[in-house]
């Protein structure tokens, strides 16, 4: 497949490019056992994408505003120190990346995961001198609310069109993000959700190898 790419192209991180879920899955149980709850009988797969605190309360689930405060940073104490450790880029993100780089595109990052994490990860799997900017929840003060938040951040950032740019995602809340700017987007079906049959989608992709890079 050879795909006429945009210069802008802006990624998602888990489910897209970083196959988090080991990780996660991992860090979300030992929350739970912190907290005294047994391991949530759930398709954590199919809960990804969202802020890890929306996690939690469909994976267990519950509205308990405390108890979620608990779990929450049961989680993150866990997944900073051993959960991230646990997750791998995709198999080709690498060699599509610097196909991108010297291709003359210009890449970046918007994601939910945190900022710290998020470099940490990218910094030990050699993906982050790809990259001209990363753009999650807490890249501002205040943080920004939603994907689409930070799209329309980066469009007014760099003055350029929707046209120049191509979102890669694979959860619906980047085909909203992207439909709310008006970005086209490529979704990676080796992630962690899947495009309703009428979503505005201009590539699906089964893996990284589709981009015809590689």
């Amino acid at each position: 497949m050879n795909l006429r790419i945009p210069q802008f192209v802006l990624f998602d991180l888990d489910g897209t490019l970083l196959d988090s879920l080991p990780g996660i899955a991992f860090s979300v149980k030992y929350a739970c056992r912190t907290v005294g709850l047994p391991e949530p009988d759930v398709d954590l797969k199919s809960l990804l994408g969202p802020p890890i605190r929306i996690i939690l309360s469909r994976a267990i689930p519950t509205e308990d505003a405390l108890l979620l405060d608990r779990l929450e940073a049961a989680f993150r104490s866990s997944y900073d120190t051993e959960g991230w450790q646990k997750t791998t880029c995709f198999q080709g993100a690498y060699a599509t990346l610097e196909a991108m780089k010297s291709n003359g595109h210009r890449l970046f990052v918007v994601s939910n995961k945190p900022l710290h994490i998020s470099l940490r990860i990218l910094d030990r799997e050699s993906l982050l001198p790809f990259f001209e900017k990363i753009y999650t929840l807490q890249s501002r003060f205040p943080p920004y609310t939603s994907k689409a938040e930070m799209l329309k951040s980066f469009l007014s950032e760099y003055k350029i069109p929707s046209s120049d740019c191509l979102m890669v995602g694979d959860t619906v809340e980047d085909i909203n993000a992207s439909a709310a700017t008006h970005i086209s987007l490529a979704m990676m079906e080796h992630g962690y959700g899947r495009a309703p049959s009428d979503a505005t989608v201009r590539f699906r992709l089964r893996s990284f190898s589709d981009f015809g890079l590689i």
